[in-house]
């Protein structure tokens, strides 16, 4: 099964032909080995590694990273964040893309060659249509072949193999906003719930149909950051560039006869460096949006370059400004820029996270009487405290109120011991001297930890008297 994108009508089609749809041609990357292959390879196994890792570890006594949104409440290993933390995330995610926009001005698409989800999950689904089908080669002519015993086991396991690692996939994404322990319990008991089962399909559904089928199709067609990353590069961008002036003109040779004695550059034509492309595209067609910045193609021509004699670099990392023999430059203004921006963004969240007090304080006003008069010529002002405890202990806070002579607090008259992650509603009671409390009075409520110096909180609020 193949995607079809819309192409022009070639001249030679007459007008109100049928074929207006070409079928995309499937590729076939080819096996490489190279230093660039093995970091992409370390790269998934380790990136792959924490992603089904990290769903399992415990954390002082709950998952170390949980996304509980009935509970809305967000465990990063010691770190519980509620919705009031909104600002962390804001700031997460502009640091997420000011290092995009970083590292792509410094060396392209380093993201997608290498840390792209959808880059990882297709070159696994690649390693096992390898394992299971063969090489490029093998692979191409089982496609072409006739339906045969050995093809149908061959693509019956692999089918099984990715559908078992899609699943799988699902489930461990599910596992991260419900306890993956209790969601493989419900599976093993048959008693996993609808909504839970219809996530778990719908992720799986994804992951299969991203990493199986569509695989480079996302890349060219649906990935937005391949249309605007031009927007990012400028001439001193690394980028994998082909050496035309050392390579054209292109053309086969024997290994150790001199290039230049037959009029020739180093490039053969061998066309390996399109053979391992996953998106299958010419590098020596120039710099294309389609290319991910993989390497694959780095990796094949340095070893064609070794078997022919001849120096790596026909294909390499370089800048459009060093391809035309001019200096290179990794300091210039954009990139300060973007550096300014990003060590602003990451020293705001740090500065966050290190001062966060664990604790919230509500105060909201008796809203059914401004004040009471009570025994003793006394006024008093009554109101709703809600106490979140954001910490993984609970803790036990005293209340102390200030910012007015003669007043009191009557209730709550012991320390408020709230367990971790919770919230307390607890009714207070203001009582001040009616010869003192008379109209509106600013005054604050302070919330300390007994038993954690350094936890507290202040909440300004009014008491209210009679008129004067």
């Amino acid at each position: 099964m193949n995607l079809t994108r819309l192409r022009p009508l070639p001249a030679s089609e007459p007008a109100g032909s049928s074929s207006f749809y070409a079928a995309a041609e499937k590729i076939y990357p080819r096996e490489i080995s190279g230093r660039f292959t093995r970091l992409r390879q370390v790269a998934v196994v380790a990136l792959l590694g924490v992603f089904y890792g990290v769903a399992w570890l415990d954390w002082s006594g709950h998952q170390a990273v949980l996304f509980d949104l009935p509970a809305r409440k967000f465990h990063l290993f010691g770190l519980t964040l509620w919705p009031q933390d909104f600002l962390y995330l804001a700031l997460l995610l502009i640091i997420a893309a000011l290092s995009l926009f970083f590292f792509t001005a410094l060396a392209g698409r380093l993201w997608c060659g290498y840390a792209c989800p959808q880059t990882v999950w297709t070159e696994l689904f690649v390693w096992i249509e390898q394992w299971t089908e063969g090489t490029r080669s093998r692979r191409m002519k089982l496609d072409r072949g006739p339906w045969t015993a050995e093809k149908l086991l061959r693509k019956t396991l692999k089918q099984t193999l990715w559908v078992a690692l899609a699943l799988w996939t699902g489930f461990t994404f599910v596992g991260y906003f419900i306890p993956i322990r209790a969601l493989g319990a419900g599976i093993a008991s048959l008693s996993l719930g609808p909504w839970s089962t219809f996530w778990i399909a719908l992720y799986g559904l994804a992951t299969y149909g991203n990493a199986g089928f569509l695989r480079e199709q996302v890349c060219k067609y649906m990935c937005p950051y391949a249309r605007f990353q031009s927007a990012m590069f400028d001439k001193d961008t690394l980028i994998i560039s082909y050496d035309e002036a050392r390579g054209e003109p292109r053309g086969p040779r024997r290994r150790g006869t001199a290039a230049r004695a037959l009029g020739l550059g180093d490039c053969i034509d061998c066309t390996l460096c399109v053979q391992v492309c996953p998106t299958g595209i010419d590098i020596r067609k120039g710099l294309q949006y389609e290319c991910i910045a993989c390497g694959a193609c780095i990796d094949a021509c340095d070893g064609v370059m070794d078997k022919m004699g001849d120096p790596h670099g026909l294909i390499r990392y370089t800048t459009e400004h060093a391809l035309h023999g001019r200096a290179s430059h990794v300091v210039r203004p954009r990139m300060v820029v973007y550096a300014a921006l990003l060590l602003l963004a990451g020293g705001t969240l740090s500065y966050s996270l290190v001062t966060r007090t664990p604790l919230i304080l509500d105060v909201i006003r008796d809203r059914n009487a401004l004040y009471r008069e009570v025994s003793g010529d006394q006024i008093e002002n009554a109101y709703a405290l809600k106490v979140i405890n954001l910490d993984d202990r609970p803790h036990t806070y005293r209340l102390v109120v200030s910012g007015m002579q003669g007043l009191e607090l009557t209730a709550p008259s012991e320390p408020i011991t709230v367990p971790p992650g919770s919230v307390s509603n607890i009714p207070a009671r203001l009582d001040a001297p009616a010869s003192r409390a008379g109209g509106v009075h600013r005054i604050a409520l302070t919330l300390a930890a007994v038993d954690a110096p350094g936890i507290s909180v202040h909440e300004n609020t009014r008491f209210i008297g009679p008129s004067p």
